[in-house]
């Protein structure tokens, strides 16, 4: 079931209300409306789909931690425009989703970096049925096939962006480029010989192919530099495996996300922390 706040066409409510017309609710500008509406229908075991602009969700924030996250039902909260949004102005940017819900219990947060990726969340999310659930996604336009391909290493069946998605392990993220780049065996490499000379970017969200550009860039300015991205997909749960493993194997640790203080970087930075990795004093982070 899908629902919005007077954002069909924004949210693309409007395509999926016209195919499925008695499954469509737009409840006018009453967004907490809208998020309780979603919990009465998650507890008589519907599934919905709650599509809402990141910046409008502040306004039912009350409903969200009392009506779903109180009582863990799943409601997939689909958060369009998360990030910023150019044209539509500094009212619809969608700077602060990740800092007011990434400090709810049992919430699952997630948000793709590319179309194939969004496609995934989705389908990931219409799979979770015990928990509430977060997709974020940028306003926007995905990158087509050939920079799939060429720039973050996509090998897509006959060249075109699948039409379906596939669930995702939740809490995994997965590595998007090594060392040398793509078609580059790291083991082979004379680039990062040594640890000072390797550097992680942890991308979360829609920044990852600026970070891929980054990395090209910088391993173009410096010969024995080794540059690894990692895509974390999710904020909550954090991939801790794969953090920590990055925290290990590189000198510098940085993470890029669109979003305000409070988001992706601090959950990475309260979790290293709290397990003492930063104590020896080996990896240095820092937060974008």
């Amino acid at each position: 079931v899908g629902i919005t706040a007077a954002m069909p066409g924004g949210t693309g409510m409007d395509i999926f209300g016209r195919r499925f017309p008695k499954r469509t609710f737009d409840v006018g500008i009453a967004e907490q409306h809208a998020v309780t509406f979603a919990a009465g229908m998650a507890c008589e075991g519907l599934k919905p789909f709650c599509c809402i602009y990141s910046t409008f969700m502040q306004r039912g924030y009350d409903q969200v931690m009392h009506d779903v996250v109180l009582q863990n039902l799943p409601v997939r909260m689909i958060l369009d425009r998360a990030g910023l949004v150019g044209n539509d102005g500094p009212t619809h940017h969608g700077t602060f989703d990740l800092a007011y819900m990434g400090c709810l219990p049992g919430l699952v947060i997630m948000a793709p970096s590319d179309e194939v990726e969004l496609r995934n969340m989705i389908t990931t999310a219409a799979g979770i049925d015990d928990s509430p659930s977060v997709v974020r996604y940028p306003r926007g336009t995905g990158y087509g096939a050939e920079v799939l391909q060429d720039l973050f290493g996509y090998n897509l069946e006959d060249g075109e962006v699948p039409a379906k998605g596939m669930a995702v392990p939740i809490g995994k993220g997965r590595i998007i480029r090594r060392i040398g780049g793509h078609g580059t065996d790291p083991h082979k490499s004379t680039r990062g010989s040594t640890r000072k000379d390797r550097v992680a970017i942890l991308s979360f969200g829609t920044r990852l192919s600026e970070s891929l550009k980054a990395a090209n860039e910088l391993e173009a300015l410096d010969p024995a530099l080794g540059v690894t991205v990692a895509d974390a997909r999710f904020m909550k749960p954090l991939d801790t495996v794969l953090i920590k493993k990055l925290a290990a194997d590189h000198s510098v640790l940085v993470t890029v996300e669109e979003g305000s203080i409070g988001g992706f970087g601090d959950h990475v930075l309260h979790y290293l922390t709290a397990e003492g990795v930063l104590d020896s004093g080996d990896v240095k982070v820092r937060n974008m």
